[in-house]
């Protein structure tokens, strides 16, 4: 029994450590690839295009790579995953030009989400119901220190080495979970039990399904806040003159505070409701996207970023947990993959329209709207009209 608990904590670890490593690329290249677009010349509309590229083919492929996590296992997708989020890094390091920066987004936004679909229903089968929370929260606690270390380091090499050193650096994370999976010493969960007897549905019977649809909408609505805050950061920033590793410094608090309210999870379930936690994160980011047009400083936008990290930072453990509890048997890659297509298809939709009409007509109108949008979503979910 101890020997299994400790192979279970020690694959978890594994996992944790795959994840920090791809993630800080991920993270890290979209800052630099912002900044690297906005370098050349051009707008806030082509940055939020680079933007939702990141997301557009995750929000066609998440469901059948859930799937296919289901049917073989997650060692091959995880293996697949992470292998392309290098090469994407590659393309940005070797080849100049705004059609590299194009193709490195996409590569690498497909490529971490067929990472993390199988890494997610890695974690919920690693733990009971019980311990399922607390397996969740410590993967987004490792998710969140690579959202503080991809933008600094980012920042940092940006302002003393350039762009192209940048990405050559960020190529070199994905090699540590090559390495694990392409070994084989590590033991991760394989197909399903219950994938070869259950009927075939429709990924439209899970949003059907009235908990896991609750929990699609919440997550969405924070999806909004969150990738909002990817993208006004460096368009903000880089409009009031703000240096690269300012503003990354402006991302790691955000990164710092999702890992403060993800290290504090356990006494909040204690006290609070898992769909208390996710509405009390509306209210507090719509609060943020409300403050955020009156700020100029770095100190006061740091403040405004962490207050929102806080915020969202408690969301993700808990959608995983309840959509884990809920998912139908053999069906919990399938579940996973369309949060994350419902996640992506807010994440190409958000940086398309907000990046336009923030060209258009500028940023405090939108983010204004915004915070109204959030505070409306917080009520009607706190109401149970979602």
């Amino acid at each position: 029994m101890m020997a299994r608990l400790r192979a279970r904590v020690s694959t978890l670890g594994v996992l944790i450590a795959m994840g920090i490593a791809n993630h800080i690329v991920l993270a890290g290249s979209r800052v630099t690839v912002s900044l690297a677009a906005l370098a050349k010349g051009e707008n806030a509309a082509t940055v939020g295009a680079l933007m939702a590229v990141f997301a557009l083919l995750p929000m066609f492929f998440a469901i059948p790579a859930g799937r296919l996590a289901d049917r073989v296992g997650v060692r091959g997708p995880m293996l697949v995953g992470s292998a392309g989020i290098a090469v994407g890094v590659l393309i940005a390091t070797l080849v100049p030009g705004l059609a590299a920066l194009f193709a490195a987004a996409m590569l690498i936004g497909v490529s971490f989400m067929t990472f993390q679909v199988a890494a997610q229903y890695a974690t919920g089968e690693l733990g009971g119901p019980q311990g399922r929370v607390r397996n969740f929260g410590l993967v987004a606690l490792g998710y969140s220190t690579s959202s503080i270390a991809g933008p600094l380091i980012a920042g940092v090499m940006i302002d003393h080495h350039g762009f192209r050193a940048t990405f050559a650096l960020m190529a070199l994370a994905p090699m540590l979970p090559i390495a694990v999976l392409a070994s084989r010493r590590v033991a991760f969960p394989g197909p399903h039990p219950a994938h070869g007897r259950r009927e075939r549905g429709s990924a439209l019977d899970l949003v059907a399904h009235g908990e896991l649809r609750r929990v699609f909408v919440i997550n969405a609505l924070i999806t909004l806040a969150w990738e909002l805050h990817t993208l006004f950061v460096p368009i903000y920033g880089n409009s009031i003159g703000l240096p690269a590793s300012e503003i990354g410094l402006i991302l790691a608090a955000f990164g710092a505070a999702t890992f403060t309210v993800r290290l504090a999870m356990p006494a909040i379930v204690r006290k609070l409701s898992e769909h208390r936690v996710l509405t009390t994160a509306l209210y507090i980011a719509a609060a943020v996207y409300l403050a955020f047009p009156f700020s100029r400083s770095v100190a006061t936008l740091m403040c405004l970023s962490f207050c929102l990290g806080l915020g969202l930072g408690a969301g993700q453990p808990m959608v995983m947990s309840v959509l884990h509890s809920h998912a139908p048997p053999g069906r919990m890659g399938e579940a996973a993959g369309v949060r994350m297509s419902l996640i992506n298809s807010m994440a190409v939709a958000v940086p398309l329209v907000f990046g336009a009409v923030g060209g258009t007509i500028g940023l405090a109108p939108v983010l204004w709207s915004v915070g109204v949008f959030l505070a409306t979503g917080g009520w009607l979910t706190r109401s149970g009209k979602a």
